[in-house]
């Protein structure tokens, strides 16, 4: 079955980077487009980044433009976020998601604080 695992979260401060990784499992991972969602409690989850199936076409959301960074290594069925410059609101859980594929991981926990 589909299997996608997020890594890399943590607590860090304004300012700082962290690096996410989402291992995928359970499909054909060079087929597909891939995501990364964030979801703060209460709010409804919201797309941050994209990119196609060979990498060569990305999109981000309006706040993380210039901030992060997403790629993607098929050989490894992995997906990164790289988040530079984070700020307090960058606070959430993270979700990466394969584009037609209704499964989600557990997520992981991005704090951004002092």
């Amino acid at each position: 079955q589909v299997q996608l695992v997020e890594s890399g979260g943590g607590l860090v401060q304004p300012g700082g980077s962290l690096r996410l990784s989402c291992a995928a499992s359970g499909f054909t991972f060079s087929s597909f487009s891939m995501r990364w969602y964030r979801q703060i409690p209460g709010k409804e989850r919201e797309l941050v980044a994209s990119i196609s199936i060979l990498g060569r076409t990305t999109h981000y959301a309006d706040p993380v433009k210039g901030r992060f960074t997403i790629s993607r290594d098929n050989a490894k069925s992995t997906v990164y976020l790289q988040m530079n410059s984070l700020k307090p609101e960058d606070t959430a859980v993270y979700y990466c998601n394969a584009v037609g594929l209704d499964s989600w991981g557990q997520g992981i926990q991005v704090t951004v604080s002092s």
